[in-house]
């Protein structure tokens, strides 16, 4: 068994699906994965309603942050050609009709397979982004811990 380790700086629809489809690719041939999301790549584990736990307050960057991103995979913007947002809907109708499964479902998949979700807990402070905003049963770690499954693995990705 060999081990991957992908980078998830976008949070591009086209990229975090592009990120999706090898990580699931390597999973199903039994390699080991491991996807680390940081800055933008965190949009794409957001829930799509989630909020902060009450209590905690946020600076005012990071209200602007937590509002201004995309809440959950679905509701990514296109890297081109997105069209003021109308674009990711063409590419899911273009997707669905040659039978391409959407990037939620690509998520599940990953998390069935087993395939390591790691949030950055550095990018989570910097943009105000609480563990209660992100999808359940997935890690929180620093770039150390990254950095020791990318030591271990063949195929280093940043996407």
């Amino acid at each position: 068994m060999s081990k991957k380790t992908i980078i998830l700086f976008s949070g591009d629809y086209d990229k975090v699906m592009a990120a999706f489809v090898i990580a699931n690719g390597a999973a199903a041939m039994d390699d080991e994965v491991t996807m680390f999301f940081t800055f933008w790549g965190l949009s794409a584990l957001r829930k799509p309603k989630g909020t902060a736990a009450p209590g905690k307050t946020k600076t005012m960057l990071q209200k602007a942050f937590s509002t201004m991103l995309p809440k959950g995979p679905e509701k990514l913007g296109l890297s081109k050609m997105n069209f003021a947002g109308v674009g990711p809907v063409m590419m899911k109708k273009v997707m669905k009709a040659a039978n391409v499964m959407p990037l939620s479902e690509l998520i599940d998949t990953a998390r069935e397979q087993g395939i390591k979700l790691i949030a950055c807990t550095m990018s989570m402070d910097v943009m105000g982004i609480r563990a209660e905003e992100l999808i359940d049963d997935i890690e929180y770690a620093g770039v150390a811990t990254y950095l020791a499954e990318a030591d271990e693995g063949n195929v280093n990705l940043f996407i």
